[in-house]
């Protein structure tokens, strides 16, 4: 008999990635949405993945269709990726996301330990748990988060995962990964609003866009690669939590560049701070800096060190921030030309 998942936040970048990957390995996939009036499959490319998937309506607010939803699909494992997931936006709607980041986790984990506790559990954790402390970061590192996203992801990590893990002897696990991406990644997120403008640009469908902090560091990493270690994760034999990095960092502004390179539109710094602007080969501005841009708190570096998964989960990202830059400027350049 297949195995069955049940994934929350399906229709994100990381819930799109692996209802693919859990497909090609066999499982029946159901997935948990929202009803909107957007498609709920729209990041998925292939058409024979959405034939194939199950979806239960509901939402993390309502434990009667979490429980539902647990019922119907009948889980051998249950991936948990939906959130509110802008550490930004979390600044502006702190009660919002600690209903869903802290206490949606928690409906979960209950109405699964209620209806078969030898469901696995899979947590979506963040890098940004970790906040202001020192780099490499890896599973032993303190946490010290500087948001209200971060912090309520440190929470749900404390109280649901490690808590219940001691407390009930559930199968419930967190991947504490580190920035991942993709040509399907929200285009308010920072990456992406770095290789549409600068697609838009090229096209002459844009003049210029604006940035906020250019030195902040980041490990970033594909997104695809990232859901076999979610995966993997929840097939060992003890419950155990993993940081999934690349251990390499580079800031904004090298993402920037990169990008500008993949689509062959070298770009000149001038100027300091807020004066900074970012200029074409033709002179003209097309980046500037605007304050309003910058977070409240700042996390200036983050680095991951996922030695642990490499040796006990026989993971390691595939593809380079230099590959991850190109295929997600090649993805946004070949669809706006389509557009235009």
């Amino acid at each position: 008999m297949s195995k069955r998942a049940l994934i929350t936040g399906i229709t994100g970048q990381d819930g799109s990635y692996l209802a693919e990957f859990l497909l090609k390995k066999g499982y029946d996939v159901y997935g948990f949405v929202r009803r909107t009036s957007n498609d709920p499959l729209g990041r998925i490319d292939d058409l024979s993945v959405t034939r194939e998937l199950k979806l239960v309506y509901g939402n993390l607010r309502d434990i009667s269709s979490i429980e539902r939803a647990i019922k119907e699909s009948n889980p051998n494992e249950i991936y948990n990726l939906a959130a509110q997931s802008d550490v930004g936006i979390s600044f502006k709607c702190p009660e919002e996301t600690i209903e869903i980041n802290y206490y949606g986790l928690g409906r979960i984990v209950n109405a699964a330990m209620e209806y078969n506790p030898k469901i696995k559990i899979y947590q979506a954790s963040t890098s940004e748990m970790f906040g202001a402390t020192n780099p490499p970061q890896n599973e032993e590192s303190k946490f010290q988060p500087v948001s209200p996203y971060g912090e309520a992801k440190l929470k749900a990590h404390e109280d649901f995962v490690v808590g219940y893990r001691e407390k009930h002897n559930l199968f419930v696990c967190s991947g504490i990964l580190f920035n991942h991406e993709s040509p399907r990644r929200g285009e308010h997120f920072v990456t992406r609003k770095i290789t549409i403008s600068l697609a838009k640009i090229k096209l002459g469908l844009q003049d210029y866009f604006e940035l906020g902090n250019l030195e902040a560091k980041r490990d970033w990493g594909f997104a695809g690669d990232y859901v076999e270690a979610m995966w993997k994760i929840l097939q060992q034999d003890k419950p155990e939590d993993f940081v999934i990095a690349t251990g390499k960092s580079h800031s904004v502004r090298d993402f920037v560049e990169a990008a500008a390179k993949a689509l062959d539109m070298p770009i000149t710094w001038e100027g300091k701070g807020l004066d900074e602007v970012g200029k074409d080969q033709n002179n003209k501005v097309i980046i500037k800096i605007n304050k309003n841009f910058y977070r409240p708190c700042e996390v200036d570096y983050l680095l991951g060190d996922s030695s642990r998964a490499k040796t006990r989960l026989d993971w390691e990202p595939k593809t380079s921030f230099n590959e991850l830059v190109d295929i997600m400027c090649k993805s946004d350049y070949d669809s706006f030309s389509k557009k235009s």
